[in-house]
């Protein structure tokens, strides 16, 4: 073969390598969306959504009247079935189609809805685990009733599932290869749900704050829970010989160990709570603006990459901020923390861009040098 054929075929083989890598990078990249409690102006929603290029929300207050105002954003949403009617969906199939008749149906498919979560953190005891008695035997069914008057619409491209609590269902974050679910929760209530959402297409719903589980283990760094990349930042499951670089991989691996370890490794993962305070009304010190914006910041920059997690090489399938505008209510009983990437006044707290990728961009300017040496060595 002579010089320039060598040279030709190695300028396609760049071409062809650096598509595939690109492609590969696209299409791991997670979705990061942000939760929205009815807060600030809502008619300003949409509009601010779309200029801070966040292409989707989750609702857990699903009012009908902000779900109309998505009609045409091309903004998906993952919309919330309250907890207290969970009890009457489980027990009658027309109360499920009550509801999305009043939620769904006069705004599907003018409004992207991409996912329902019947009820949000229905187990609400830590340690081990237990259901509201007038929600135990009422879960699954509730969701069953929920997928099958879905059906019932002709609408199948709406998926079914409900939202945990990392605290309250995982028994441990380290090492993540010895997660697994709490109490009797494996056998009466996680095999059979994770058979529902896997014959379904459906995520498992998670809410994952390392801010709460930082503040239980004295032995968790600052840095490992807010995302700062240092060299002695890290920690090793011994069981496995996985290095973590930070506590947010730690603990979605923990998910996936737990949900292996009742057969049912591929569901798709969405964490549809995680932040950080910036701020509290009992003036923790780890309620911090700057530990707000290096978790923030460094979480937006890690799920940009593509590069997953240990477990998983495409990591989450979406990360949902909580939450969008800092909560100003007066009359709460509980001490309030201040999670909002925005004031009540609807200014922002942080400089955060949430456009692109930042793996799509590296690889990019890599392909491109590449590209430019290909040429040279053609000429």
């Amino acid at each position: 073969m002579s010089p320039s054929s060598k040279n030709l075929s190695f300028f396609f083989f760049i071409i062809i390598f650096f598509s595939f890598v690109l492609s590969a990078t696209e299409s791991t990249h997670s979705s990061i969306g942000i939760t929205y409690n009815n807060r600030g102006t809502t008619h300003q929603i949409v509009p601010l959504l779309q200029y801070l290029k966040i292409t989707s929300i989750r609702l857990p207050d699903s009012d009908p009247e902000i779900i109309r105002s998505f009609s045409y954003s091309g903004i998906s949403l993952l919309l919330s079935i309250p907890n207290s009617l969970i009890s009457q969906i489980a027990s009658n199939q027309s109360e499920a189609l009550r509801w999305l008749n009043h939620h769904v149906t006069p705004f599907y498919p003018r409004v992207h809805i991409s996912s329902i979560s019947v009820g949000n953190n229905v187990i609400e005891e830590a340690g081990e685990a237990t259901l509201d008695s007038n929600q135990f035997d009422f879960l699954l069914s509730a969701m069953q009733n929920v997928r099958q008057a879905l059906d019932e619409l002709g609408i199948d491209k709406i998926k079914v599932s409900t939202t945990f609590s990392f605290l309250n269902v995982i028994t441990t974050a380290f090492p993540p290869s010895s997660a697994e679910f709490q109490g009797n929760l494996a056998e009466y209530l996680m095999k059979p749900l994770l058979g529902f959402l896997s014959d379904t297409n459906s995520s498992f719903l998670i809410n994952l704050h390392p801010y709460n589980l930082y503040r239980t283990d004295p032995e968790i760094t600052i840095g490992f829970a807010i995302f700062q990349e240092h060299p002695f930042v890290f920690r090793d499951d011994l069981l496995t010989g996985v290095r973590y670089r930070n506590l947010f991989d730690m603990m979605v691996d923990s998910v996936l160990t737990a949900m292996a370890s009742q057969g049912h490794e591929n569901i798709p993962l969405i964490v549809t709570e995680t932040g950080w305070p910036s701020s509290d009304e009992t003036k923790d010190m780890d309620a911090d603006h700057v530990y707000a914006e290096l978790y923030i910041k460094g979480l937006v920059r890690h799920l940009k990459s593509g590069f997953g997690t240990p477990l998983r090489r495409d990591g989450v399938a979406e990360t949902y901020l909580f939450e969008l505008v800092d909560d100003d209510t007066k009359d709460s009983a509980q001490p309030r923390h201040h999670w909002g990437i925005m004031y009540p006044n609807m200014t922002m707290k942080y400089d955060i861009d949430f456009s692109g990728s930042v793996g799509m961009f590296d690889m990019s300017m890599m392909a491109l040098g590449i590209w430019l040496l290909a040429v040279m060595l053609l000429w």
